[in-house]
């Protein structure tokens, strides 16, 4: 099992993105590597803190959503009620900071679909996001928000 992930946020000096050991071990066992698995993902739900983004919690998929080899298609409702939930449970303080998901590929990088789809949350929300993609391998892509683009922050190798 991976230990937890800290990378230096590089939109905002002394930032920081955390990212538990909890959350990387549920998107470790949907990698696709095998090639009859099917993209998969989730949200990733935690606390900003600041200059920070502190992931706890990733989404499992659920049964609404649908994946196949080269697409992913996330189901909101039930990963919404997830969050809600917590936010209830956390008093409030827990929040949505963004998207996972997998991709059949060594070295995970986006696709025009997951920029487009991206740009529509990223405009709903005044706040920096971030999107992790997990490679066949266990490679992950990160990327953050930054005005109306997606920045590549760091690309990690298992």
């Amino acid at each position: 099992m991976r230990s937890a992930i800290v990378w230096q946020n590089p939109h905002i000096t002394q930032g920081r993105i955390l990212v538990e050991a909890e959350p990387l071990a549920l998107m470790d066992r949907h990698w696709q590597d095998k090639i009859d698995k099917t993209e998969s993902g989730g949200i990733l739900l935690g606390y900003r803190r600041g200059a920070h983004l502190h992931v706890t919690m990733a989404t499992k998929p659920q049964a609404a959503d649908r994946g196949w080899r080269y697409l992913f298609k996330r189901s909101a409702r039930y990963h919404q009620e997830i969050a809600f939930h917590q936010w209830n449970a956390s008093e409030r303080t827990m929040d949505y900071l963004g998207e996972w998901h997998t991709h059949p590929q060594h070295y995970p990088s986006p696709s025009a679909t997951d920029i487009s789809e991206w740009r529509k949350i990223c405009s709903q929300r005044q706040t920096p996001m971030m999107f992790l993609i997990i490679g066949w391998s266990g490679e992950l892509w990160l990327g953050l928000s930054r005005e109306i683009g997606i920045e590549q922050c760091m690309v990690i190798s298992t």
